[in-house]
């Protein structure tokens, strides 16, 4: 889906204002396109810069199991909540930050805060009574073990026609 607007030809744009506008329509073409694409966290990746932060997320998966890594620094472990639905994972929480400082004459204080939704559609199926979660250095691993059926097997191949 492109976006492209009426535009009259006296009015044309010239050096580097047209670039910086035609890359800022570019940008917003991809956006909406991979938004109405779908993909499971679209909608949680497009809007984090605006309603908060988001973890940085990476999946992985063997024959077994499918692991999902979030960078989530500051955050207590019991801030944080980890639900599988059906294909679905949902990492939230909350991020509550305080640091005081205090020397000579002066007085310094800091707060960071904030709340984080991140959904993500799993590439295989998890059986959600198989799920483990551990929580060190900054980073949230999480181990969902697939279902027998997500796992399959191999078929033998035999020889036929003689």
């Amino acid at each position: 889906m492109n976006l492209i607007p009426w535009r009259n030809k006296g009015t044309e744009r010239v050096g580097s204002e047209a670039c910086s506008i035609d890359r800022f329509r570019s940008e917003l073409d991809r956006a909406f396109e991979s938004f109405f694409r779908g993909g499971g966290d679209t909608f949680d990746r497009l809007l984090s810069p605006v309603l908060g932060w988001g973890p940085a997320v990476d999946v992985s998966e063997d024959d077994k199991q499918v692991t999902v890594r979030a960078e989530i620094p500051g955050v207590d472990p019991k801030d944080l909540d980890v639900t599988v639905s059906g294909d679905t994972l949902t990492l939230s929480g909350e991020k509550k930050e305080e640091t005081h400082e205090e020397k000579g004459g002066w007085y310094h204080a800091e707060r960071r805060f904030g709340s984080f939704r991140r959904t993500l559609r799993l590439p295989a199926e998890v059986d959600a009574d198989e799920v483990e979660a551990t929580y060190q250095n900054g980073v949230l691993t999480v181990r969902l073990n697939k279902t027998e059926r997500a796992v399959g097997r191999r078929i033998a191949i035999n020889k036929g026609g003689e």
